[in-house]
């Protein structure tokens, strides 16, 4: 592995997300108490908040898409090339995951490196050459790496809460329509504002961190072109996915390695990852830059 140098970039990049978002939350919890909000809710609220997000936001990643952790025994063969890889990389090793679906993509979540899981699908294992298997999963270990993980981790919880509050607050409250249905309005309004700063400020910091991975694995693997092959067969494949196959783990798209877009999603116009192209540009000049 060539010597791994922090992208002072990325983390300078992530310490102003979580600084933008920790002050969309703080108005958000203002905007809160000024509805009447009494400070039982709010210490609970918040308390509940960073209880879950810090313990449990990992678990939920796993569970929303349906991963199952498994033992050398069961994927001795996915078990040897992660093993390899951290060696490679100087980190410890990750808790390996599979996903039954048909869906060529990898991810990774975890608050810290030691407590990282690294999942792939069962598409993706279909899919790829165990070269550029190994290029993907290499991919996923530099997020760990570089700690983006823990950020995006974290970043998507607050923005799936303030999608849960859009999504479900009009309907709770609809018992009650008489009185205060005027500031459950007022919340519900609050909360698409919180959720679209979110989801702006995730994918901003996404796609720069796509392009730092990417790197991170060449360095990791000395083999760019394996990564690149690995990006071409992936895009090339997601078209041919059933688009309800593909709009079941659209809220997902942060965390893989190529987003799992529908031919109809609003997605594309806030996309989490740059475009297969100009990544595979990078990884081309990348590789010139190894060979000399």
């Amino acid at each position: 592995m060539r010597k791994w140098n922090t992208d002072w970039g990325l983390q300078g990049r992530m310490v102003f997300t979580m600084f933008l978002l920790a002050a969309v939350y703080l108005l958000f919890l203002a905007f809160l108490s000024f509805q009447g909000a009494g400070m039982n809710v709010m210490i609970l609220f918040i308390g509940g908040f960073m209880f879950i997000q810090y313990f449990m936001s990992d678990k939920l990643v796993l569970m929303s898409m349906g991963a199952k952790v498994v033992s050398e025994s069961e994927e001795p063969k996915l078990h040897e090339m992660v093993t390899r890889l951290c060696v490679m990389a100087d980190l410890p090793k990750p808790k390996v995951a599979v996903v039954n679906s048909p869906i060529p993509n990898a991810f990774a979540t975890g608050r810290s490196p030691k407590k990282a899981v690294v999942a792939v699908t069962t598409g993706i294992m279909k899919t790829l050459k165990p070269a550029e298997l190994e290029a993907v999963i290499a991919h996923e270990l530099s997020h760990v790496k570089n700690r983006d993980v823990m950020v995006m981790t974290i970043a998507s919880f607050l923005s799936t809460v303030a999608f849960f509050l859009v999504r479900y607050l009009l309907y709770f409250g609809g018992g009650n329509r008489d009185r205060g249905s005027g500031g459950i309005m007022a919340v519900w309004l609050a909360s698409i504002v919180v959720w679209v700063i979110s989801l702006m400020l995730i994918r901003t910091l996404s796609r720069y961190r796509e392009f730092s991975a990417d790197r991170g694995a060449a360095l990791i693997t000395g083999a760019p072109s394996n990564l690149a092959s690995a990006l071409m067969k992936i895009s090339g494949v997601m078209p041919r996915i059933p688009t309800d196959d593909l709009r079941k783990v659209e809220g997902m798209n942060a965390f893989f390695i190529i987003p799992a877009l529908s031919g109809s999603s609003v997605m594309k116009l806030f996309s989490t990852h740059p475009s297969v192209e100009k990544r595979i540009a990078a990884l081309e000049k990348l590789e010139t830059e190894l060979e000399l």
